[in-house]
């Protein structure tokens, strides 16, 4: 790579930076203006009446997010028209994920559809670069990036999300049960187990409590028990409930003991724990290999090779 091409690679990497940082910058200002006007508007609604410039910046400021979120939507609406059979799976996995919205999926489809029209306007701009060779293989580079990104990257954040929620509602399973199974013996019924459950969970697993309280409410709604627990399963999207799920249906419809069933279940469940503890702990041997290979071992090899190599060094130089 020559000068002219690096100096134009460094130039549009720089460019780019430059854009995403005002970018940032401008979003974290708008979403600060956003809070501090919604907060002022409720500081003067419990106060008194709002003052006409405080009702014109509330105003302007939600103009602005109301038109950025409607353009979103519209987008989002005409995705899910061409695709109407991926939302209900769509719909579950943002559930999965931690988003609630009823607007959920249109909302995610709409910045997908913005992202790769970022993405394609990009590109579009380093066409002309990279057919001058003004940027070589660095500006296919970039121009490969940003489309893997508005490709990939909407994906691949769900993803983050949905396995830190799973990892946290694995961990969080074993003490529910153990919770539950203390307050049915206890004396409780299970729905006012759970809704017990539910208070003392909200500290350490706060995600596993919102999907409870969803529970509590189905519940309290009339839904049935199988429904409800189904369901409950199906948000969490880990197999131990939907075992429990099932669990809890073959109990009711055989009318067996709650407090029995879910003490072997959650003798089951801290066996389980304790088997994926042990089956990390065992991997981490063959984990440690490569890096032992690739930064410790040559690192040991220089300290224990080096003096000897600067007498025989030294020994022939004489």
């Amino acid at each position: 790579m020559n000068p002219d091409q690096l100096q134009g690679l460094v130039s549009v990497v720089g460019a780019a930076l430059v854009l995403a940082g005002v970018g940032g910058v401008a979003w974290l200002a708008a979403t600060e203006l956003r809070l501090r006007a919604i907060r002022r508007g409720r500081m003067q609604t419990a106060g008194g009446p709002q003052s006409p410039m405080g009702r014109a910046t509330r105003s302007r400021t939600s103009g602005i997010s109301a038109s950025l979120l409607g353009t979103v939507r519209t987008l989002g609406q005409q995705s899910a028209v061409k695709d109407p059979a991926k939302l209900s799976v769509l719909r579950s996995q943002l559930m999965q994920a931690g988003f609630y919205n009823r607007e959920a999926p249109v909302i995610y489809l709409g910045v997908r559809a913005v992202a790769l029209a970022i993405a394609t306007l990009g590109v579009i701009m380093l066409v002309p670069l990279i057919a001058g060779g003004k940027t070589g293989m660095g500006g296919i580079a970039v121009a490969a990036f940003l489309a893997g990104a508005a490709i990939f990257g909407p994906d691949q954040v769900l993803k983050i999300r949905r396995t830190k929620r799973e990892r946290e509602y694995s961990d969080g399973f074993p003490d529910l049960l153990d919770l539950l199974v203390a307050s049915v013996e206890a004396g409780l019924s299970l729905d006012a187990a759970v809704s017990r459950v539910t208070e003392e969970l909200a500290r350490r697993y706060p995600n596993l409590t919102v999907h409870l309280r969803f529970l509590v409410l189905e519940l309290r709604a009339g839904k049935s028990r199988k429904d409800a627990w189904t369901a409950f399963a199906d948000r969490l999207g880990i197999d131990d409930a939907r075992q429990l799920a099932t669990m809890l249906r073959q109990a009711e419809e055989m009318g067996t003991s709650l407090g029995d069933t879910l003490t072997v279940f959650s003798q089951d469940m801290r066996s389980k724990r304790m088997l994926r503890a042990e089956e990390k702990a065992l991997a981490l041997s063959a984990k440690l290999t490569v890096p032992l290979i690739l930064f410790i071992f040559p690192c040991l090899l220089g300290a224990l090779m080096l003096p000897a190599a600067a007498r025989l060094i030294h020994v022939f130089s004489k």
